[in-house]
């Protein structure tokens, strides 16, 4: 384990950003593919009592060979944007966050806006914090939103975990999932609504890692042979880094926007483990039906996970105006953030 011991944090104070902007619409794309317990265990050595005990995951889905991570964001882009009323035309922004875009080169977001036909719109891949690469994305365009010449941003958070996890790992075989969720923001004239405060941070470690394809350790045969283009992870690291960052960060978050922990109405954490939900919201002294689940049934789908528990809280009709919430995740690096907003 490589640790510096070096850790920056970056917050906002205050009422809020001067322009509100509030959620106009979100979406969700699930592969159809299903791949449960039982059927990884006839290839794996592991069992479903083992992988539900220390998981709480039953099932996940895997996309088909012949698609890509940007096919979801495509998938999952469409029922967000008629939600919201937003034609790809009128899009300022197109922001994808995702660990495992189409390819090295060409950016996955110009894909994107390209496949919707978002002509005029900017496109941004947020990348290197994994599984936190939502929440760093929601303030990107937060602040994107602060600019009198953009007012509708499509963020996209999605991961194809399946394609960068070794088949015959267990540590990793069995927690991934593929998944893409969208959200499209708009500028609001409802005082107060948007962004309160934020806390983020970061650690350096390697303890969850994609070691080779860089310039550090660029592609060979060697390399291909050893694994290297595999995720690694320490499942022990991120359960130490997680239990301890997040109720941190959401504490540190919610004083800033002068709340108190009691005062938050829904928590979307990152869905990385359901034993890490619960212990998280054990530390807050939170009760489970603020926290919604999306881990049992989709695995830890890296950057779409909190924005999946966001949209079935949407649907369900339970995320009201004036509604406190956080966004909360952490990912590899470690990198961690939570964003404590008001719902319109």
């Amino acid at each position: 384990m490589t640790v510096t011991l070096d850790q920056t944090l970056f917050h906002q104070t205050g009422a809020g950003l001067p322009v509100p902007f509030a959620i106009a619409g979100t979406g969700v794309h699930l592969p159809p593919a299903v791949v449960t317990n039982q059927e990884l265990i006839r290839t794996l050595d592991t069992s479903d009592e083992w992988i539900t005990s220390r998981t709480g995951i039953h099932e996940r889905r895997r996309l088909a060979p012949h698609l890509a991570t940007s096919d979801m964001c495509v998938a999952a882009a469409h029922p967000a944007l008629d939600a919201a009323d937003i034609a790809p035309a009128q899009l300022d922004a197109v922001i994808v966050a995702s660990y495992t875009g189409d390819q090295p080169l060409v950016s996955t977001a110009l894909i994107v806006k390209d496949a919707l036909g978002a002509h005029r719109a900017l496109s941004l891949d947020v990348t290197q914090a994994a599984c936190a690469s939502g929440v760093q994305a929601v303030l990107i365009a937060a602040h994107l939103l602060q600019n009198p010449s953009i007012t509708t941003i499509l963020l996209l958070a999605a991961d194809c975990a399946s394609r960068v996890t070794d088949p015959t790992d267990r540590t990793t075989g069995v927690f991934f999932g593929d998944a893409a969720a969208a959200v499209v923001l708009t500028r609001t004239e409802i005082p107060g609504a948007g962004l309160l405060s934020y806390d983020l941070g970061s650690q350096l470690s390697y303890d969850v890692q994609i070691p080779a394809g860089g310039s550090r350790l660029p592609t060979t045969t060697a390399t291909v042979t050893a694994g290297d283009h595999y995720l690694h992870m320490d499942g022990r690291a991120v359960w130490n880094a997680a239990t301890t960052r997040l109720p941190e960060s959401i504490t540190s978050a919610a004083h800033r926007a002068g709340a108190s922990v009691d005062q938050i109405r829904h928590f979307f954490l990152h869905q990385a483990n359901l034993n890490i939900l619960t212990e998280t919201m054990a530390a807050l002294g939170v009760p489970r039906e603020r926290v919604p689940v999306t881990v049992d049934r989709l695995g830890n789908t890296g950057s779409a996970g909190l924005f999946t528990a966001l949209h079935s809280t949407i649907t369900e009709g339970a995320l009201l105006p004036g509604d406190t919430y956080v966004l909360s995740g952490i990912g590899a690096g470690f990198q961690w953030g939570t964003l404590c907003l008001r719902h319109a």
